[in-house]
């Protein structure tokens, strides 16, 4: 049953046309019902709202347009439909995320309180560990949608147009809420002094410095980087929270293998030798073994795969990461 506070925000949000609210305080809804064991409701309820985004998406990206001459050009509009449960994420990193999905759902009842929710993201690990899916798993749980910034439309070679063009980005999210994605984030805010052009991207950092600092927005904004090194380290203190992540262990791969595969593998599968061989390996490049060894089996005709054919998918992704490793070092 929706609350008082929820039904007041859902009318509110119909009167004012403001359709992400209304999306993301009835995803609260359809949350609450889960937890209440609910799961059909809550399931129908997720249904509406994602039927509801599909339908909807030309009309939001048209305001873009029509509020910024060109902003469209700057960001990508996906309304993704990931979940908590499409990523397998340690027990420290899940239950960072748990918490900024549950203080974005709440985040009128912390408001009323004088305490903001966590908006403002810093996403650290190499590539493949899960970043970008973690920004598509936070838009669609709030029932937001996600804009990606497209960093060749950004930075561009002449003085002062990349700061007005990000002054664009952070003046769109006080007017459409979403999840905005700075993917590569270190493009923009390397170490003062790393780069030739120091006078330039010193005035870019500093702009972006107090853009993140001044955003008191509804919407969220993330920053993925592969590179923490090479960041500003006043950047980290305009964030109200870093999320790092890591490469998977055994168990973490054990579970991503079995997850793709149990259906398929042959009874009495090694699952757990498996995952040792495919140490070195990202989610990512996990993820595309198993669809590898997915797409083989369909192919061919079989319905049923070997441990051993498991295992070479494997071994060929081993060798082409160690083969880029060797070419990049």
């Amino acid at each position: 049953m929706a609350s008082a506070a929820q039904l007041k925000a859902l009318l509110k949000a119909h009167l004012e046309g403001d359709e992400s609210l209304l999306h993301s305080v009835a995803m609260q809804i359809a949350a609450h019902e889960a937890k209440l064991g609910h799961g059909k409701l809550a399931q129908e309820l997720r249904g509406l709202i994602d039927e509801a985004k599909r339908r909807r998406p030309a009309p939001l990206m048209a305001g873009i347009n029509q509020s910024h001459e060109g902003l469209g050009g700057l960001l990508e509009l996906s309304y993704p439909k990931a979940r908590l449960g499409d990523i397998i994420l340690t027990k420290r990193l899940g239950h960072q995320i748990h918490r900024i999905v549950s203080e974005q759902r709440h985040a009128a009842q912390l408001l009323e309180h004088g305490l903001t929710p966590r908006s403002k993201l810093l996403l650290v690990g190499l590539p493949g560990t899960g970043k970008t899916l973690t920004a598509s798993i936070l838009a669609g749980e709030l029932g937001l949608p996600l804009f990606a910034v497209r960093l060749d439309s950004l930075i561009t070679k002449f003085m002062g147009e990349t700061a007005s063009k990000l002054r664009q980005v952070f003046d769109s999210t006080d007017r459409i809420r979403g999840v905005y994605f700075f993917d590569e984030f270190d493009a923009i805010g390397p170490q003062r002094g790393l780069t030739n052009d120091v006078g330039e991207i010193r005035r870019v950092l500093n702009s972006l410095l107090q853009m993140i600092e001044q955003c008191r927005s509804h919407s969220m904004v993330l920053a993925a980087t592969n590179h923490p090194d090479i960041l500003d380290s006043a950047l980290f203190r305009r964030f109200d929270d870093v999320l790092h992540f890591d490469m998977p262990g055994q168990a973490q791969i054990v579970q991503l293998l079995k997850g793709r595969l149990a259906n398929v593998a042959q009874t009495g599968t090694c699952w757990n030798s498996l995952g040792t061989a495919a140490s070195g390996l990202s989610y990512a490049d996990v993820t595309r073994a198993a669809n590898d060894v997915l797409k083989d089996s369909l192919i061919e005709g079989r319905s049923q795969v070997l441990e051993s054919d498991i295992r070479a998918v494997l071994e060929e992704r081993l060798n082409i990461v160690k083969r880029f490793a060797r070419k990049s070092g």
